[in-house]
């Protein structure tokens, strides 16, 4: 971009960069808190505190939602590791006085996003019984061509989502040539590896070096400005709030009919999204001042108020379970020390 055409000659705004491996400042690596003042631990106490709240946030909830239930992983306590790893690399950030590492919103759902596999659904795995025990309606599905595979076979580990057994139509590709109507390609499985990730914090190494420090001088401002734009539209794009909102606006036609928001009452629907709005405007209104630091508390205050006070407003069970139901499935929350569940039926 740098030497592309006129643009170098706008003189754009660039990274600023300092020295390979070096602090920035000319300061020493490790920090001396040893020799600082006491009155300094109190005063840095309250920002400590808003920054704690922010990773454990962060992590948790990054982690989650890379883990959802739309996501067919095999292996989800992998995230355990991710977790000890960026607790060790925190404590070191902190004697270095260098940034902490974190797991960042979206980017960790963007990622196992981009490693997904798509396809048509198979119906719903079930272990095979023995032939005298199998029921009779089993019978038939298999005379009719359904496919019945073992789970403990094949699937043992790995949570599949629930698919209706008969999809809506893609409403902008009805039909093909031949008239076939087209199904929606959902989420199949997920490719699981760490070689992308660990690829990544080995170029945040290798960027550190001399000749690459060059080049990341050359990036425009502008571009960082519009990676940011792409993760956060792309995070919009999937928000709960704007589904619901979307849901009010959508053509009835194109609303699947097994949408989930059918079975709840629209001023339900409405009274939800106006507490989420709520919420998010208290978020951003305090990123506003000059407590902007102290915006992870606001979001902390979130959970107490989805535990005790949304419940005693006028929703259902079941209307709850729909606009906030659990982000992650039984499989995923038994990984992360939830109730054990009976993995050949998630």
């Amino acid at each position: 971009m740098a030497y592309w055409g006129r643009f170098n000659s706008a003189n754009p705004a660039t990274l600023p960069v300092g020295k390979a491996f070096q602090p920035a400042g000319g300061r020493d690596w490790l920090v001396k808190f040893w020799q600082l003042e006491s009155k300094w631990v109190g005063i840095a106490f309250p920002f400590g505190f808003a920054l704690w709240v922010l990773f454990f946030f962060d992590h948790n909830v990054s982690s989650l939602m890379a883990q959802g239930s739309q996501f067919p992983l095999r292996k989800p306590p992998g995230f355990h590791y991710d977790f000890f790893i960026l607790g060790i690399t925190t404590f070191i950030a902190g004697l270095l006085g260098i940034p902490a590492p974190n797991g960042l919103i979206p980017q960790a759902p963007i990622h196992t996003t981009s490693l997904l596999v798509m396809g048509q659904p198979q119906r719903k795995d079930i272990e095979l019984l023995p032939e005298e025990t199998r029921p009779s309606q089993e019978k038939g599905k298999i005379e009719q061509g359904f496919r019945l595979a073992p789970v403990r076979s094949r699937m043992s580990n790995t949570h599949m989502p629930h698919f209706p057994e008969n999809l809506e139509p893609d409403p902008t590709h009805t039909h093909d040539g031949e008239g076939v109507a087209r199904q929606h390609e959902v989420p199949i499985a997920v490719v699981e590896q760490r070689v992308s990730n660990l690829a990544q914090g080995a170029l945040c190494l290798v960027l550190l070096s001399g000749p690459f420090l060059h080049i990341l001088n050359l990036i425009p401002r502008g571009v960082l400005a519009g990676l940011f734009w792409y993760m956060g539209a792309d995070a919009l794009e999937g928000n709960g709030i704007t589904k619901k909102i979307l849901y009010f606006l959508r053509d009835k036609s194109l609303t699947p009919v097994d949408e989930p928001l059918r079975r709840v009452r629209k001023s339900r629907i409405l009274l939800f999204v106006v507490v989420q709005l709520v919420g998010f405007g208290a978020t951003m209104a305090v990123t506003q001042t000059i407590a902007a630091i102290g915006f992870p508390v606001i979001i902390l205050l979130l959970v107490p108020v989805r535990t005790f006070v949304i419940p005693r407003l006028p929703f259902t069970a079941e209307e709850l379970a729909i606009l906030d139901g659990p982000t992650a499935s039984a499989f995923t929350m038994e990984s992360v020390g939830g109730t054990p569940v009976d993995k050949a039926n998630c």
